[in-house]
């Protein structure tokens, strides 16, 4: 199963959530940490500065790092990361309909898509070597695919995060495949208890 979010930002700084979800005039609606906000060119709001607004896009601004949002747009991030510490991360869908977020593994940024589905922490070769993981010295494990039975390596990721959530030693695997997200598993999903309702995705730290 995998279950999913669109276009929402998960910031870690002043805001925990924010989307572009209309605009009139000068003035944009944004989503803020789930609250409506309309929010004028060059105002801030709940530590969000809304910079410019045309043709469906805003430029936003957040601890002096800008992003664009589009309306109906994928997910993007704005700022750098906060302390970690939290216990809970709080997801929205959007019209996408995937639960997208931008999180970190061993300090370095990369595109989750949660997938209750995935044994554990999944990403491709590229994604490995991105990231500077010395997969090759994992443990081999053979694995299914639509192309039959690829090698792949299990890892030890020390640490996972998302927004001001982060867990150390996590389980993960270095697939030979090419893969738009990495897949965020059941050895990351499992420390946490994981609650939907609607279109919002809650996931409460066990241990």
């Amino acid at each position: 199963m995998v279950v999913s979010l669109g276009a929402f930002a998960l910031l870690p700084a002043a805001a925990s959530t924010v989307a572009l979800t209309g605009s009139f005039g000068n003035k944009a609606l944004l989503m803020i940490n789930g609250t409506p906000r309309t929010v004028a060119v060059g105002a801030t709001v709940d530590g969000v500065r809304l910079v410019s607004l045309a043709n469906g896009q805003a430029v936003v601004e957040i601890d002096g790092q800008r992003q664009t949002l589009v309306l109906g747009g994928s997910q993007v991030s704005v700022g750098g990361p906060g302390p970690a510490g939290g216990s809970r991360i709080v997801l929205k869908a959007g019209s996408g309909g995937h639960f997208v977020t931008d999180g970190q593994i061993n300090g370095r940024t990369v595109r989750f898509l949660v997938d209750t589905g995935a044994t554990s922490v999944s990403m491709s070769v590229r994604d490995a070597e991105r990231l500077g993981i010395d997969y090759r010295s994992g443990r081999p494990v053979q694995m299914n695919t639509a192309n039959g039975v690829v090698q792949g390596y299990v890892v030890l990721l020390s640490s996972v995060r998302v927004g001001d959530v982060e867990v150390h030693n996590v389980q993960g695997v270095v697939a030979p495949r090419e893969m738009p997200y990495i897949l965020l598993g059941n050895s990351f999903l499992s420390r946490f208890q994981l609650r939907q309702e609607n279109d919002q995705l809650t996931l409460d730290r066990r241990f």
